[in-house]
């Protein structure tokens, strides 16, 4: 199959083509790298006389092709995309095998220091070649196999199928028969233990989260089961959950039969497993059919949002769903606000990031002008037709990649007429800028009663004490706090604290929200609780909008005095947004 040029790699996938890796690697605490041997089996398509990899601050120490060694030679390093590594071959040649070791600053890994210290990955978008050379593009897809060595006191996970026990050793095997792209590559060590919670499905953490987190995601298997009835089987075998440490700069990572995530999910009333099911969802959009670029990341992540949407409906009811969609609209508007002033552009759906990072893409237009575009051929087509049509498409595109235009094609022919492409409009959605005018409406009567408490609070028509809060759910308290005016007075906020310690909240998702109001307010009574979150929480969802909070409040002083204690605890990935936003060069 002829993949679409990907501006983001150096790779020539349409010449010469990786199709599965041997991996063999140790990992080494004390010096903070991974030594390695990747070996690689080839199809040289194209008679061409090389073979170019992704490479990224890695040393590297022998090339042999065919088990004999030769000369390589890395091309001159690009921002964002590293070096090519040029390999040569011939018609012959089958397997390429690389010996080398990363650096202890590579991008895609954190190495977290303690008496039990740990170690994560994090390869999408462009990372994988921070640890190990690649044809890092999401077209490229191999199965892979790997022997991981790691201190005797930790056990070893990846993307793969895995122990669910320390052994003696020290030394795990990995097998991922299924084809991935490099951005699912994952690895993680650590102190952690397994707890089954139903026949296909279990999670990993660390002995003092291991029973909260069992607890927590005790529905996983239910959410599988539903997933299934949905849109067809799930075809990675296990679906296991690991929960990382809180440096983790995302809520979560798709990595098949693995997903990694943040312990700041773990609320103690399972209000924030959405963000499972969304990663459950990835198993189907994005690791089943994946996007063929960076450009079409929304073919990743809207069907993502939208199944997720879905998932949560079947499991725990339309009221639930509903409110989450609500939000999502609502963070939808603020992106859109946000871009317009920078990059308009960026709020296509179809995007064009040649020259630029592709976590530039990685923005609200992907996940929920996405999904709304998606629920709205639903809404228009009727919910039963447009369910097989999306099996149908999971099904028939597995393992395989997926351009916008080729979807867009799939979709006229076998879903949508002229007549319903009009009513759509395709084209305003894909191509356009901002939200177009038929967007669904989505209706929660639950924040619709939360909109009118803080409209009736916040001029004096409402008294704190006379607030359900302690009835709402976490979305109803998101939503109360992420919508107070301007106008509320400091002493308002001190009101709300006095009766429901929000300063305190176990939800990460409601903590932060109130964190954000008491910067924009400068509630200096909660600035210990914010310094204590920020030091504690890598999670960028989090941490750059209230750094930003206090840049745009003129509190530039308190945000460097925090950030320099907490950034040596964030992944690269949280740094790199927030070195930028408050012009770090430390």
């Amino acid at each position: 199959m002829k993949l679409a040029r990907d501006p983001h790699t150096w790779s020539k996938p349409n010449d010469a083509r990786v199709t599965h890796l041997e991996w063999n690697a140790k990992v080494d605490f004390a010096t903070k790298v991974i030594s390695a041997t990747a070996t690689y089996n080839i199809e040289n398509l194209t008679d061409t006389s090389a073979i170019l990899f992704d490479t990224k601050g890695l040393s590297i120490s022998r090339v042999e092709v065919d088990g004999k060694p030769v000369q390589q030679h890395l091309g001159e390093e690009k921002e964002f995309l590293g070096q090519p590594l040029s390999i040569p071959i011939d018609s012959t040649s089958k397997k390429v095998a690389i010996t080398y070791t990363t650096s202890p600053a590579a991008e895609a890994l954190l190495w977290v220091d303690g008496e039990k210290p740990f170690l994560f990955t994090q390869s999408q978008a462009i990372l994988a070649r921070t640890w190990i050379p690649c044809q890092d593009s999401p077209g490229v897809r191999f199965t892979y196999n790997a022997t991981v060595e790691v201190p005797k006191n930790l056990l070893a996970l990846m993307s793969a199928e895995n122990p669910q026990q320390k052994n003696e050793s020290g030394i795990y095997s990995f097998k991922m028969e299924q084809p991935i792209p490099s951005y699912l590559m994952a690895l993680a060590v650590g102190d952690v233990e397994f707890r089954s919670v139903g026949k296909q499905t279990g999670v990993y953490a660390i002995p003092t989260l291991i029973d909260a987190a069992a607890k927590e995601f005790e529905d996983m298997q239910l959410m599988v089961e539903a997933a299934e009835k949905l849109y067809g089987p799930y075809v990675w075998g296990r679906y296991d959950l690991l929960i990382l440490p809180p440096a983790f700069p995302f809520g979560g990572m798709e990595n098949p039969r693995l997903t990694f995530a943040t312990p700041t999910i773990i609320a103690g009333d399972k209000s924030l497993v959405a963000l499972v099911a969304h990663e459950l969802a990835h198993s189907w959009s994005g690791n089943l059919v994946t996007n063929s670029t960076w450009d079409d990341f929304w073919l990743n992540e809207g069907f993502t949002v939208y199944f997720e949407q879905r998932i949560m409906e079947a499991v725990f009811g339309r009221e639930r769903s509903e409110m989450l969609a609500q939000l999502s609209r609502q963070d939808l508007d603020a992106t859109i606000v946000e871009l317009t002033a920078s990059h308009p552009a960026d709020t296509k759906l179809k995007l064009a990031l040649e020259g630029r990072s592709p976590d530039d893409g990685m923005t609200d237009i992907a996940y929920n002008k996405g999904y709304f575009f998606i629920r709205l051929i639903e809404e228009i087509v009727g919910r039963e037709k447009f369910d097989v049509f999306l099996k149908n498409y999971f099904t028939s595109h597995q393992f395989q990649v997926m351009d916008t235009e080729t979807f867009l094609d799939y979709l006229r022919k076998n879903l949508v007429d002229a007549e319903t492409e009009k009513k759509i409009d395709i084209d305003a959605w894909v191509y356009g800028e901002g939200i177009p005018t038929n967007a669904p409406v989505v209706n929660s009567d639950a924040l619709a009663r939360v909109d009118e408490a803080v409209k009736q609070w916040s001029v004096g028509n409402l008294k704190t004490s006379e607030l359900k809060w302690n009835d709402w759910q976490y979305q109803e308290q998101y939503r109360f706090l992420t919508n107070i005016p301007e106008s509320v007075p400091l002493n308002k906020l001190d009101e709300l604290d006095a009766a429901f310690h929000i300063n305190e909240s176990g939800n990460s998702e409601v903590l932060f929200a109130w964190l954000e109001q008491s910067i924009l307010k400068k509630r200096t009574a909660s600035y210990a609780r914010l310094e204590k979150f920020l030091v504690e929480v890598g999670r960028r969802k989090f941490v750059a909008p209230l750094f930003e909070a206090m840049k745009k409040t003129e509190q530039l002083d308190l945000a460097k005095r925090i950030y320099e204690k907490a950034r040596p605890g964030y992944h690269s990935v949280t740094t790199g947004t927030v070195d930028e936003m408050l012009g770090w060069s430390r």
